[in-house]
């Protein structure tokens, strides 16, 4: 269901990345007027694409009052949007990691921010694994002290429309009513799949580029793992490699259970979870489903559900391959954006 913005929700994006959350409210038709982000490589891609102003600032030292400021004086409902950087939440770090590591206290500065500005929605994302944390816990409690009515839950984002393998946990709480977590929108049978969004993307050699779209590049491979790509069919493992191709720690009791590396996409089914290193063929399933190479920094993001137009940086094909890999693997995907703000319109 689309709906036209019509100014009953003003929104403000903390922890607000490339802007992926933004670009799906403004779709649904929320007025996002600011975003927040200490990473100053989200500049250009959250102004660029979005009508919202980017406040380069570490959340910690923003005050309730100044959020207020942001949202103006408009009449309408406000939401507050964060999602937290997830690193500290991830399984793929290590336990003893956790505590030392000071983004693992955000969602309380989140928390704080709602108590000192109380908007009438408020939503965040973030990995499923934080579900299980006593921060979460004690950051839904306080939401429903302060008189919110709460939903959270993972979900599947294929079941969403995203063409990719990918689990969210995702909250909603509102001040004014009910409100619940949309259900998806599509059963498996109907899943978008990469064949869907990046088949009709030019072919590229590997460390190519295209002439039309400076997004759409590639990491060179090493001439060893060419031969690996090469001896890998979409879906299959490293195991089906000769043994001369196997890597030394693939031959080791502990490695042979790591079979999701070095891998091919394939074409009809949802990509594997887009990570901050999707344009390295060895770190995931990440190698084209047919030409020679990892994916591209542009499949990546059309696998992030962003428009096959959206911009990462001023120059493209001059800003590190890294660094756009980071934006793109860090954000959240535009769909989970226009669901969310298709629910709290509707709500009203």
């Amino acid at each position: 269901m689309e709906l036209s913005g019509d100014g009953s929700v003003t929104a403000v994006d903390l922890f607000c990345g490339a802007g992926g959350l933004t670009h799906g409210l403004q779709q649904a038709g929320v007025n996002v007027v600011a975003g927040v982000d200490i990473d100053p490589d989200c500049d250009f891609p959250f102004s660029h694409n979005n009508s919202a102003k980017f406040h380069l600032r570490d959340i910690r030292t923003v005050g309730g009052e100044e959020i207020k400021k942001m949202w103006g004086e408009s009449g309408s409902h406000r939401l507050l949007a964060g999602c937290a950087p997830c690193q500290p939440f991830s399984t793929l770090r290590k336990a003893g990691q956790k505590n030392a590591d000071l983004k693992w206290n955000l969602l309380s500065e989140f928390g704080r921010l709602v108590d000192e500005t109380k908007p009438e929605f408020v939503t965040m994302e973030n990995v499923p694994g934080l579900i299980r944390t006593e921060i979460f816990g004690k950051f839904v409690s306080r939401l429903i002290e302060t008189g919110y009515r709460v939903d959270h839950r993972v979900v599947y984002l294929p079941d969403y429309g995203l063409p990719q393998h990918r689990k969210r946990l995702v909250l909603l709480a509102s001040r004014i009513g009910e409100i619940h977590v949309p259900d998806g929108t599509h059963t498996s049978d109907q899943y978008v799949t990469v064949k869907d969004v990046i088949r009709s993307i030019p072919p590229i050699p590997h460390g190519g580029r295209s002439r039309t779209d400076p997004m759409h590049r590639t990491q060179a491979l090493s001439e060893l793992n060419l031969k690996r790509i090469r001896a890998s069919a979409p879906g299959g493992t490293w195991r089906d490699w000769p043994e001369n191709l196997q890597l030394d720690c693939h031959k080791k009791d502990t490695g042979k259970y790591y079979a999701s590396v070095y891998g091919r996409m394939l074409w009809d089914s949802p990509s594997p979870t887009v990570t901050t290193q999707f344009y390295n063929y060895g770190t995931g399933r990440f190698g084209h489903p047919e030409q020679d190479r990892a994916i591209s920094l542009r499949e990546g993001a059309v696998l992030q559900g962003f428009p096959v137009n959206y911009a990462f940086a001023p120059h493209d094909d001059s800003f590190p391959i890294n660094r756009i890999g980071r934006l793109i693997g860090n954000a959240v995907p535009p769909v989970l954006g226009r669901i969310i703000g298709e629910k709290f319109l509707q709500s009203l």
